[in-house]
């Protein structure tokens, strides 16, 4: 039996798909819905056994996954992963930039400089990185969907993550920009920007009462997220259901910006 209409609008078969930062939490749950939906799953982090551990379990499930480790926080580690990624997939028609760091908690004019610099090389030179190899390898000449793990920090910012505000502000900034500049070469770029999810990068927020209290209760859902939930907008964005939707962010936060 042929597959129905709406499935055929949300497959990845054939597809490759590179998502950074997937060894875990929301980026492994989005790896583990792509391969799922027929795409060939590049599972990236810094730790090769982390990759290589969490491309065997998809494999094992009837996914198809291989591992690309690397640094997404230096350019030659971003020309490093794309390239490895191309040499074992073949293609890369879909870009995740998921891997984020927040090593600094506090208001921005407190920060550590060297914390600013590690948080604006992940957060938002690393996606900027990314792309530019990615379209150059591949998606100049094929299309493709980028899509950029942004964070409701960067249009609602609390006090105590500053820099991580202003970083995913930023992002979100890039995301329109590119938008704009690759909309011709069939390259849409969108962004996702998740509230408050059960994740390692979110362990201080979700594990301190006071401070998961404060930002579910102001949460129309009045709770947190689980990364599963946020993988289902990437599926959204990565395929032809969203085929006409560039240049935006959709915020799943369950109702924290309203």
């Amino acid at each position: 039996m042929p597959p129905s209409p709406l499935a055929e609008r949300f497959s990845l078969a054939g597809r490759g798909a590179l998502i950074t930062g997937s060894s875990r939490g929301i980026g492994r749950a989005i790896a583990d819905l792509f391969a799922d939906a027929g795409a060939i799953v590049g599972i990236n982090a810094r730790h090769a056994e982390a990759c290589e551990e969490a491309a065997a379990e998809i494999n094992a499930a009837g996914g198809k996954a291989v591992a690309v480790a690397g640094h997404v926080g230096s350019a030659e580690g971003c020309e490093g992963v794309v390239r490895a990624f191309l040499e074992q997939a073949g293609r890369i028609d879909v870009l995740v930039n998921n891997a984020g760091t927040n090593p600094q908690f506090g208001p921005l004019l407190d920060a550590d400089e060297g914390a600013i610099n590690r948080i604006w090389e992940v957060n938002v030179l690393g996606p900027v990185r990314m792309t530019r190899y990615a379209v150059s390898a591949w998606m100049r000449d094929n299309g493709g969907s980028v899509i950029n793990m942004a964070s409701v920090a960067g249009i609602k910012p609390e006090a105590l993550t500053g820099a991580y505000n202003a970083s995913k502000a930023a992002l979100i900034s890039v995301t329109r920009t590119l938008s704009r500049e690759l909309g011709t070469s069939r390259i849409r770029v969108n962004a996702i920007a998740p509230g408050l999810v059960e994740t390692r990068l979110a362990k201080v927020l979700v594990e301190t009462p006071q401070i998961h209290d404060h930002i579910v209760g102001q949460t129309a859902l009045g709770r947190h997220a689980d990364p599963s939930e946020i993988a289902g907008a990437a599926l959204f964005l990565a395929s032809d259901a969203s085929s006409f939707v560039t240049g935006s962010v959709l915020t799943v936060d369950g109702g924290w910006t309203v």
